[in-house]
């Protein structure tokens, strides 16, 4: 699974999770739960990490994860494409990804993908 940062309203309900964000907080709260601050959000909105949860919650998100090869052939908008595959990146792959794209600009990244494609 690539995805690796759930936000509470993701897992309520989820095999035996509690059905409220409140009650998911709470049990994160008492089991101690690795959490982080979510990006792009106002306010104390948090995220789980995936190691945090029980066994069972996660073989149920995984089953429901959408890969990017789905999207592609769903013939969604390439950017919705990019975003769906820089989600499902661990953090050191992103961060790799970025800096490539930063160092050597997205003309040789094409470039190099090119290559692959042969032959």
């Amino acid at each position: 699974m690539k995805k690796e940062w759930f936000a509470a309203k993701e897992l309520t309900g989820k095999e035996g999770l509690p059905t409220s964000t409140q009650g998911v907080h709470g049990m994160a709260r008492r089991l101690c739960w690795v959490k982080r601050r979510r990006r792009g959000v106002q306010g104390r909105a948090v995220e789980y990490h995936i190691d945090s949860l029980p066994g069972k919650v996660v073989a149920g998100l995984t089953m429901n994860e959408q890969s990017a090869e789905y999207v592609y052939a769903s013939h969604q908008d390439p950017l919705a494409i990019w975003i769906e595959s820089y989600k499902q990146m661990k953090e050191p792959e992103r961060e790799t990804m970025i800096s490539f794209i930063l160092r050597e600009g997205v003309a040789e990244l094409l470039n190099r993908l090119r290559k692959t494609d042969e032959p």
